[in-house]
């Protein structure tokens, strides 16, 4: 009952606040405060004449009160949003307001109505805010820590206000607008609000439209120097048609007669009606490179954070590599394991981008399972990337195996602040093996990497 009681008051103070500092200008907030000081300082009438301020103020917030209760606005918005948006960019678009009443629409201004963030009781009851147990028994008590931390993750965007020009009546502008993501995800926006000044500036009316859409956000980018992982070629089944079919396939060689065995998917019916007797075509298997991307997506509340900056760290590796002639899979445990390919025609690396944009943190299963599957793996690929939210025992484990197995190796360890770690299986390779602290991530990303067929020599 004392935690129901806590997350409501929050609840309710919080949708408060937005709701007076919309509704009340720059010019009304100095009047108000005007009028209580005058207000304080006038109640001795004899000796002090601010109370005939105080009256003056106080005729000119009622009649500033009354003209916000003019008649309602009848408008609606039109947006013109991009396909994608990026974590830190400002995303610029277009929006046309129509006005659909028989009166010229004077002193409105526009802002987006940005998804409330404002946390269910199940998060407030079940999340725990990192580091909480360092906190006083106070603070742990009431909880208000914990909500100021669900409220601050769980902003998605942020927007200005934009003034709109006067609409005359049955017309429509069109300005630009701007917001800045702030999460990656698909963002929604449900509708807008049109705000009215009234006639003295102090206090406006705020006008809900409907409108509702929304824009995929994809991870942040880091600008890095160019960036190879060498690797032998291995045989891949299916060769490189892998790259417009879905199955096996291989790619043509030539046509022959038929032999005992051969499937009849591979019949040639041309060449065997010309011929009067079977014609098989003949694939040849191919090797080439292959790389394999393993994102570290098990933790906790103490690794959102890091997290988030492992997949910016996998989207930026990923986007550095699209212009090689090789394969790239990236390998991610979520509700099961997956592993999507890109590269020579398969996928665009926008489809990757977009598949980043929406992978959540594993709580439910453990690291084994995606070991598990890279074991299963690792005969096809030829070098991995290994992204990882924690440098343990089952971590280096895997990096052991695959070490051992000559799969060239990266491995970035994403970490709360600066820290020394030991390479352990990579100590022969140190350069293979980096730390990117949150806060400096794009830093060390700048610095190049050795190559690791030089490291080995060496």
């Amino acid at each position: 009952m004392l935690e129901r009681y806590h997350y409501y008051n929050y609840r309710a103070f919080s949708s408060l606040k937005p709701r007076i500092t919309r509704r009340i200008t720059i010019v009304g907030w100095i009047i108000a405060a005007a009028f209580l000081a005058t207000g304080s300082m006038g109640l001795d009438t004899s000796n002090s004449l601010s109370y005939q301020t105080f009256a003056l103020l106080a005729c000119v917030l009622f009649a500033a009160l009354l003209g916000t209760r003019g008649r309602r606005l009848k408008t609606s918005v039109e947006r013109t949003l991009p396909k994608f948006g990026s974590v830190g960019r400002r995303l610029t678009y277009e929006v046309t307001v129509h006005n659909k009443s028989q009166h010229t629409a004077r002193g409105l201004t526009f802002y987006e109505q940005l998804p409330n963030p404002r946390p269910t009781f199940d998060e407030f009851a079940l999340s725990r805010e990192p580091y909480e147990h360092e906190r006083n028994w106070f603070d742990r008590s009431h909880r208000y820590y914990r909500w100021r931390w669900l409220l601050t993750r769980n902003v998605r965007a942020g927007a200005r206000e934009r003034v709109l020009p006067d609409i005359p009546a049955n017309q429509s502008r069109t300005i630009h607008a701007d917001l800045v993501p702030l999460r990656r995800g698909v963002l929604r926006l449900d509708g807008s609000v049109i705000a009215r000044t009234d006639p003295f500036g102090l206090f406006r009316s705020l006008h809900p439209v409907a409108a509702p859409q929304s824009v995929l956000i994809l991870p942040k980018l880091y600008t890095m120097p160019p960036f190879e992982l060498p690797g032998s070629t291995r045989y891949q089944q299916g060769g490189v048609s892998l790259a417009s079919s879905v199955g096996e396939s291989e790619e043509f060689v030539s046509l022959r007669e038929y032999r005992p065995g051969d499937p009849l998917r591979k019949m040639h019916w041309k060449s065997f009606a010309k011929a009067g007797k079977p014609i098989v075509k003949e694939f040849q298997d191919e090797f080439f490179v292959r790389h394999a991307m393993i994102l570290d997506t098990f933790g906790d509340a103490l690794h959102t954070d890091i997290f988030e900056e492992a997949v910016s760290v996998a989207a930026s590796l990923a986007f550095n590599m699209q212009n090689h002639d090789t394969l790239l899979d990236l390998m991610f445990v979520g509700p099961q394991a997956y592993c999507f390919t890109t590269g020579r025609g398969l996928a665009h690396m926008q489809q990757m981008l977009e598949i980043l944009a929406s992978v959540q943190l594993c709580l439910d299963k453990k690291f084994e399972v995606l070991e598990q599957s890279v074991l299963d793996h690792c005969s096809q690929v030829s070098g991995a990337i290994c992204i990882f939210l924690q440098w343990d025992e089952t971590r280096k484990r895997l990096v052991r195996i695959l070490n051992s197995r000559g799969i060239p190796l990266r491995v970035f360890v994403i970490t709360d602040g600066e820290m020394k770690l030991d390479p352990g299986p990579l100590a022969l390779q140190p350069g293979s093996f980096r730390v990117l602290p949150v806060g400096k991530i794009g830093e060390r990303l700048n610095q190049p990497m050795p190559n690791v067929q030089m490291e080995r020599a060496a």
